[in-house]
């Protein structure tokens, strides 16, 4: 039995295909499947509304992250770093680091003084 050789694919685009604008994504899975869900986030606005799901498998959702790993190493490659804001250490602190007791310590630490 002989390799075959790389399939080439050939990509058709319909002409009448938009973008989609996502600024958040969600991401679960089941045991055979991984779940992207893009969303759209709009400021004064509580509701996020789910844009467009891509389900691919495991295997697939690992090459993808290949794929967009590479392409971000291209881009900062040809224009600079991308930073990022800085991140919450937790969802907890995210929801709650903010709220203070009357003693002045903080809910999320256990109300340990900072």
């Amino acid at each position: 039995m002989q390799p075959q050789p790389p399939r080439k694919l050939q990509l058709e685009i319909p002409a009448n295909l938009n973008g989609v604008y996502a600024n958040a994504v969600i991401v679960s899975h089941t045991y055979s499947e991984i779940v992207l869900d893009f969303i759209q986030i709009a400021p004064n606005d509580p509701r996020a509304r789910v844009q467009t799901r891509v389900v691919m498998t495991p295997a697939n959702a690992k090459l993808f992250l290949q794929a967009l790993g590479t392409n971000l190493e291209r881009f900062e490659a040809a224009h600079g770093e991308i930073k990022l804001p800085p991140q919450p250490a937790s969802l907890a602190d995210q929801l709650f680091g903010g709220i203070k007791s009357e003693e002045g310590k903080s809910e999320a630490d256990g109300g340990q003084p900072q």
